[in-house]
């Protein structure tokens, strides 16, 4: 079992940067990939970029050269740094983590651990 929790979200203006945090329980966490999954106001919950246990990273098209993920096994953390914000990347934001690979086509309902979210507002 892994259990997950987010933090860092908030409030920023375009252009602006936020950087999310997951923070993970469980002894096997370094076997886990980890990925941050967004849902955007009435839309479906979408993939945004992962990490597997090695190191490699995924990313969705969208934020390509904007987000960047990065993992630390030894404190069990997962970080998602977020630059040049637009107000389309608003969305609560998902931390999941899995012992098989997620990438950007991932199905987010066979995914096995979530966090609750953390919301980011940006704003135009």
């Amino acid at each position: 079992q892994v259990q997950l929790v987010e933090s860092g979200g908030g409030l920023v203006q375009a252009g602006g940067s936020l950087r999310l945090s997951c923070a993970a329980s469980g002894s096997t966490f370094s076997s886990y990939a980890v990925g941050w999954f967004r849902r955007r106001p009435g839309e479906e919950r979408e993939f945004v970029a992962a990490i597997t246990w090695s190191g490699m990273t995924h990313y969705a098209d969208s934020v390509k050269g904007r987000f960047a993920i990065s993992r630390d096994s030894a404190e069990k953390m997962t970080y998602l740094q977020m630059n040049s914000l637009k107000p389309e990347d608003t969305a609560v934001y998902y931390c999941a983590a899995d012992l098989r690979v997620i990438v950007r086509t991932t199905d987010p309902y066979k995914v096995s651990f979530w966090g609750r979210g953390a919301q980011v507002t940006v704003s135009s």
